[in-house]
Formats: C-alpha cells, structure tokens, sequence
C-alpha cells in the first residue's frame, strides 16, 4: 500500500460525522491489510491517552497478537504528539506516514522528532506531508465550524 493510500484511509476515518476531533489513523502490515484504525476517543472515554494513534496500534497489536508491530506502517491525518511517536518506537513500527504538520505539538519533526532519535532502540521512518492539503483542510474546517 503507497503512504498516499494509507493516508486515504486515515481520512476516509476522519470525514466520519461527530467526531470529537477529524483526527485518525491506520496501522496496515506489509501486505496492506488494515490491523487497527483509531479516531481521538479522549473526552467519550475520558481518557488523555485515547488518541486515534494509540488506539489504532493497541487494536493492531490485539489483532496481530504481538505489541511488536515490525513490518507495519502507521497512517495518521495529522502529525503525531510525543507521545503517540514514542508509542510507535515503543511498537516498533518500521514506518510513519503522515498528512498535515502540527508546529504546536509534533512529535515527528515539527517541533520534537523523537522517532528518529538515534539514542532510542527503535528509529522509525517517516513519510511527511501525504496529502497535506487535504488533512489540514479536514481540521480547518472543523475548527471554523466550532468559532
């Protein structure tokens, strides 16, 4: 599966009406099958981990039966926080692919790049700005509709 399809996927989740956030993301293994898919469930489950990305790779690793996630790729609309990159080290994804940039809080090159840092055990490579355009369109949108 090209990062450009994985991405689709991601925003196909997004586009979803009542979303809390249009946020979402998508692990696929190295046959493009989807192992998990997730969307921000932080206020619904009252939980300040429950980001699309964290989901997605726990119903991964349910599914896979391995929190080892080698070979797969993870897909996200927006650029993932620290925290969601360092559970993709910790998962050992071999890459990221992501659409829009998050200077306030990225944690994959826009204002942390902690999955390529070369003193973790894990490097993960990423792919940045698939169909950029479009994912930070989604989140304008949503945005100007809340104002």
């Amino acid at each position: 599966m090209t990062p450009h399809d994985a991405v689709g996927l991601a925003l196909d989740l997004a586009r979803q009406p009542g979303l809390e956030l249009p946020i979402a993301a998508v692990v696929v293994d190295a046959h493009g099958q989807v192992l998990g898919t997730g969307v921000n469930l932080r206020e619904h489950d009252s939980d300040p981990t429950a980001h699309a990305e964290i989901l997605a790779l726990r119903e991964a690793g349910h599914r896979r039966g391995d929190w080892r996630l080698t070979g797969c790729t993870l897909a996200v609309t927006l650029e993932p926080c620290t925290m969601c990159a360092g559970a993709s080290v910790l998962a050992r994804v071999d890459r990221l692919v992501f659409g829009a940039f998050d200077d306030k809080a990225g944690g994959v090159g826009g204002l942390w790049d902690v999955v390529r840092d070369p003193r973790l055990n894990h490097q993960v490579e990423v792919v940045a700005g698939i169909r950029e355009a479009e994912c930070a369109a989604l989140l304008s949108d949503f945005f100007r509709g809340r104002r």
